[in-house]
C-alpha cells in the first residue's frame, strides 16, 4: 500500500470541508478524484500530498506515519516519496527545461552528475530531449506540462498527485497527457492521484472515487 489515509477531517472557520475521508491506494494504481468545484478535492489532495494538514486523521504514505512528522521531517520526505504535476505548471521562468527537472534532485542533495543525467533520460523519455535548453516561455503548453512531470519524476517517488493537469491543455494535449499517465503507469509501475474535472482522464483511471458532502464515495 502506497497511500492509506483515514478519518481526514478540515474545515476552514465554520465550513466543514472534509467530514471523515478515507482513501487507501496501491502501487502501480491510478486513482482519480472527481466531484462538484469546491467539493474539497484538491483540500484533500493537498493534506495526502503533505502540503497542508488535516484538523484530525490518520495519514499513511509507504508505511510512513506522516502524521508524527515535524515540518522538516515532511519536507524531506516530500521531496524523496512524493511528485506534483499542477494545472498550473509552475516550472521557474528564467530556468530552461532540463534545470526545472532537476531543481528537486538538487534539493534531495544527490549527486549532480547522476541528477542531471537521469533529468535528460527522462525529457527524452517523455519526447522533449530536442527541448532541454528551452524555457518555459518557448515551450507549448503539452511541453511545459510534459517537462512538470519529468519534474515530479526526478527523485523516483512512490506517488505522484496531480490536481486538474490538463486543465490549461487544449483536447490535443489533454490525449497525449492521458496516454503518458498510462504509460507510466504500465511501463513504471508509477501510482498516481488525479483530481480532475476531465472525465475522459477519470475513465482511463484503475478506480474512479467522487467527493460528496465531504466524503468519498468509490464508482
Amino acid at each position: 500500500m502506497v497511500l492509506k489515509a483515514g478519518g481526514i477531517y478540515k474545515s476552514y472557520g465554520q465550513l466543514d470541508i472534509l467530514k471523515g475521508v478515507d482513501i487507501e491506494v496501491g502501487r502501480g494504481e491510478i486513482v482519480s478524484i472527481v466531484g462538484k468545484s469546491g467539493s474539497g478535492k484538491s483540500t484533500l489532495l493537498h493534506i495526502v500530498g503533505t502540503l497542508d494538514a488535516a484538523d484530525r486523521g490518520s495519514l499513511e504514505i509507504v508505511g510512513e506515519n506522516v502524521g508524527a512528522m515535524n515540518s522538516r521531517q515532511i519536507a524531506l520526505f516530500r521531496n524523496k516519496h512524493i511528485g506534483f504535476v499542477f494545472q498550473f505548471h509552475h516550472l521557474l521562468p528564467e530556468f530552461s527545461a532540463l534545470e526545472n527537472v532537476c531543481i528537486p534532485g538538487y534539493i534531495g542533495k544527490g549527486n549532480a552528475t547522476d541528477i542531471e543525467k537521469r533529468a535528460k533520460e527522462l525529457l527524452d523519455y517523455l519526447g522533449l530531449s530536442h527541448r532541454l535548453q528551452h524555457k518555459p516561455t518557448e515551450l507549448s503548453g503539452g511541453e511545459q506540462q510534459r517537462v512538470a512531470v519529468a519534474r515530479a519524476l526526478i527523485n523516483k517517488p512512490d506517488v505522484i498527485f496531480a490536481d486538474e493537469p490538463t486543465g490549461n491543455l487544449d483536447s490535443g494535449a489533454s490525449s497525449d497527457f492521458h496516454q503518458l499517465i498510462r504509460r507510466l503507469c504500465d511501463e513504471q509501475q508509477q501510482t498516481f492521484v488525479i483530481v480532475t474535472h476531465n472525465q475522459e482522464l477519470a475513465e482511463l483511471s484503475d478506480r474512479r472515487l467522487t467527493m460528496r458532502d465531504g466524503l468519498l464515495f468509490e464508482h
